[in-house]
């Protein structure tokens, strides 16, 4: 018995293994594909009919959309060219997010009629009936444990039914009229016909008897599961247009739903961009009391002082220093409302612990100190923006949000800082114009008391009255800057049908099914070549051996039910098989052309490679040339010969090399011309001891003067080592393989019996080949050695196949 032995002959066989599985053979994935082919069939079968249930009874889902344009522009504004914060270029991205997040959904949720849904029940999926519902239900939640649970309805007649419905694991069952109000520890409610519907189509429906139930949903639980269903993305940024899509398993549902969010979101922002021109306006309607009442108590002093001191307004114009005082007077007044204002910006920035920057900004607009805070206040609202986009993706316990928090209060402790200094400012210059009034006023000498305290008076009043004056023209300027905010953002497009079918999608259903089905396919086709260790072809042994080795060719296999002599070469002699051992034959005047009689020795690896068959059908062959052949069967542990002719196994070789029987009576006779034939006989307990005996050389030599041709079967050579000495006794020594039978580790069997069995002139077989496969361009061809092509129509076989398209496409 032959096997691969040492350290190298291991790694050889691992490297013939790594190029085994480097090199895709195209023919060898195919025949296992076709061998496979059932199982192919079997996947997109299974797999088409997963889609067609999936697209059966799937709940389909329906998509509609509307267009956005965002605009920003205050038209009020611009007329009154008041000061307007920038908020930066994310006006888009801030509407975006707006129209996303779950304050603004619960708005479109709360003026919508989606907190209650009404179902058709089926047997595999429910029918939403939204609008098309026979009746509606009004409702007002007591406990909240009613949310989610199906309340069923059933009605008797047009006008009353039942609703039955479990909670808390008890059932209830309520009777009720339509217009109601039906009572319960959970909820009250009404029941009213769809007033939408024609009468008689409403009475119908009530009264088919329809599995139908309705659901009253938690308004938070709607909100977020509109929120997963909203798609919103950016269409044209130059445009500054924006997509908001809803997709709903009701297509009127996502139609109505989507353009409610489109229009509430123009009044969204209508109200957002107005609540600055409130704040601004509560604060001046609260001020304006307050002057106003500085201001009455000033003209009242005034008109008193007058009457009580029976003074006179003079004319100044004339004396140069009480134009001078004047002019101070208006400079300490303006300085002294200026600070004022300071004063009362910084009040409520203490006070209120937060800014509304378009108050102060509005509130400073046309000072000298505008451009002292108004970088602060700019610097505030920007993060305050920022601060917002971050709350929709993290905690206001982050991080991220504590920095913003540190950088806003550094900004405002920097403005308080900024109005403390300017007040200062203010405070200097007031005290220098008041030191100047003093000066001036000791020179005007000629002027009693009752001047010097109308002016005081006086300037007091020009104050409140100034003040009250800029209070008035803020006020008329919001007011109307109030009524100009109308949203500039417009719907360039509405949903006006029902959504569009969008899921389940039956072409891509479809191709998941056959990509699948392929993938699979591919999977078991690829690991079947993977794990594919036979021989299928002369390459799968030419290429993996060390050793020279000649390739007399190939047998393909026999396509009628095989006879029991195996000899096949006589039954069709036009057929493939028959001119295959034609082609044998004269590659064996190839190798050995010499004169005299000549050994063939067949052996294989193991039993069932068909080396009897070989055996038989070469000793055929070449006893149809005329020649004298002679069959000794040499595998004595499992004899064929017998079986195949016919005949008792009671003498021959066993009984010839022990000298029980003389050689001339187990010589035997087929029907065969030239060909006789010797059988193994009884088994003997030790075959190889007498093929390695001086008797079969002897024997041999008595052939060779009778004989052409000596062909042995011999014992398989991977199993025992019986058959060596007859190999390296053979002229010709053949070593069979079987395609799909004989595996790719037997060559390395073969590759050892030449290099160390120092066998020469070694020929190989392939046997039962499905010639078939060279459709596919499968190769049996090899680059050296013998060789022969056969299949190109002239010969015939026994068993001729139809000759229409199936069979072509099968093949």
């Amino acid at each position: 018995m032959i096997q691969p032995q040492g350290n190298n002959s291991i790694d050889k066989y691992r490297d013939r293994v790594s190029k085994f599985s480097s090199e895709l053979d195209l023919g060898l994935v195919i025949y296992i594909f076709k061998k496979n082919l059932w199982f192919v069939l079997a996947f997109f079968i299974i797999s088409l009919g997963i889609a067609s249930v999936y697209l059966r009874y799937s709940q389909p889902e329906y998509q509609s959309s509307t267009i956005i344009q965002i605009n920003e522009n205050n038209q009020a504004s611009e007329v009154l060219q008041m000061t307007k914060f920038d908020g930066g270029d994310n006006k888009i991205a801030e509407a975006m997010e707006q129209i996303r997040s779950k304050i603004f959904l619960k708005r479109v949720v709360e003026k919508s009629d989606i907190q209650i849904s009404y179902f058709n029940e089926g047997t595999f999926k429910n029918n939403e009936l939204y609008s098309s519902s026979p009746y509606f239900v009004k409702f007002n939640v007591k406990r909240d444990a009613i949310y989610g649970a199906k309340i069923y309805i059933d009605f008797k007649n047009s006008g009353s039914g039942i609703i039955t419905f479990n909670t808390e694991g008890k059932n209830f069952t309520i009777p009720f009229t339509t217009f109601n109000v039906i009572n319960s520890p959970y909820f009250d409610l009404s029941i009213s016909p769809n007033s939408k519907l024609d009468e008689n189509a409403v009475k119908s429906q009530l009264e088919e008897g329809n599995k139908s139930y309705f659901i009253i949903n938690n308004i938070d639980n709607v909100t977020a599961n509109l929120q997963s269903k909203i798609d919103i993305k950016l269409i044209n940024e130059a445009a500054r247009t924006i997509q908001v899509k809803v997709t709903d398993i009701n297509p009127q549902k996502s139609k109505d739903l989507v353009n409610l969010i489109s229009r509430e979101f123009l009044q969204f922002d209508v109200e957002r961009k107005s609540e600055s021109s409130k704040s601004i306006l509560a604060f001046i309607d609260s001020k304006l009391e307050e002057v106003y009442s500085d201001l009455k108590s000033s003209e009242n002093n005034l008109q008193e002082f007058r009457k009580n001191n029976n003074y006179t307004v003079k004319d100044n114009s004339t004396d140069i220093n009480m134009v001078r005082l004047s002019k101070i007077e208006d400079d300490m007044l303006k300085v002294e409302l200026d600070e004022k204002i300071l004063a009362e910006l910084q009040q409520n920035i203490l006070k209120n612990k937060s800014i509304d920057t378009y108050q102060l900004i509005s509130l400073i607009s046309g000072t000298e100190y505008e451009n002292a805070i108004k970088d602060y206040t700019q610097n505030i609202q920007k993060l305050l923006l920022e601060k917002e986009d971050l709350l929709y993706m993290v905690t206001p316990s982050s991080e991220n949000i504590k920095q913003i928090n540190f950088n806003i209060e550094t900004q405002k402790k920097l403005l308080i800082e900024t109005i403390n200094a300017v007040r200062l400012k203010y405070k200097s210059k007031y005290s220098t114009l008041t030191k100047k009034y003093s000066e001036y006023k000791s020179l005007n000498v000629n002027h009693p008391d009752e001047d010097l305290e109308h002016s005081r008076l006086m300037r007091l009043f020009s104050i409140s009255e100034k003040y009250y004056t800029m209070l008035l023209e803020k006020k008329t300027e919001f007011s109307i800057s109030k009524a100009g905010f109308v949203s500039q953002n417009v719907i360039l497009e509405e949903a006006i049908n029902d959504g569009a079918w969008v899921s389940p999608n039956k072409n891509k259903a479809i191709l998941i099914a056959i990509l699948t089905a392929l993938l699979f396919s591919l999977a078991l086709v690829f690991t079947r070549y993977f794990l594919h260790d036979k021989i299928t072809s002369i390459n799968d042994v030419v290429n993996n051996i060390d050793a020279s080795v000649s390739v007399l060719g190939i047998i393909p296999n026999y396509e009628s039910d095989v006879p029991v002599s195996q000899l096949v070469v006589d039954k069709n002699p036009k057929s493939q098989i028959a001119e295959a051992f034609r082609s044998i034959r004269s590659n064996l005047n190839f190798i050995n052309n010499s004169e005299g009689s000549k050994i063939v020795a067949v052996t294989s690896s193991i039993s069932g490679e068909g080396k009897t068959f070989v055996c038989l059908n070469i000793a055929g062959i070449l006893a149809y040339t005329g020649k004298k052949v002679i069959l000794l069967d040499l595998d004595m542990r499992k004899p064929k010969i017998h079986k195949g002719f016919g005949v008792s196994n009671e003498t021959g070789m066993s009984t010839i090399l022990t000298n029980m029987t003389p050689v001339k009576d187990c010589i035997n006779k087929s029907h065969f011309p030239n060909l006789d034939y010797i059988t193994a006989g009884p088994i003997p307990p030790n075959p190889s001891e007498l093929i390695i005996s001086d008797r079969l050389n002897t024997l041999i030599e008595e052939l060779k003067e009778i004989y052409d041709y000596i062909v042995f079967d011999n014992p398989p050579i991977g199993l025992v080592t019986d058959g060596i000495t007859t190999i390296q006794k053979a002229d010709f020594p053949i070593y069979v393989f079987r395609a799909d039978y004989s595996k790719k580790a037997f060559v390395q069997i073969l590759d050892k019996l030449i290099n160390e069995g120092s066998i020469q002139n070694l020929s190989i077989i392939l046997n039962g080949v499905d010639t078939n496969r060279s459709s596919y361009g499968y190769k049996y061809g090899y680059g050296y050695g013998y060789g022969y092509g056969y299949g190109n129509g002239y010969y015939s076989d026994e068993k001729a196949e139809p000759k229409n398209r199936f069979n072509k496409l099968w093949k």
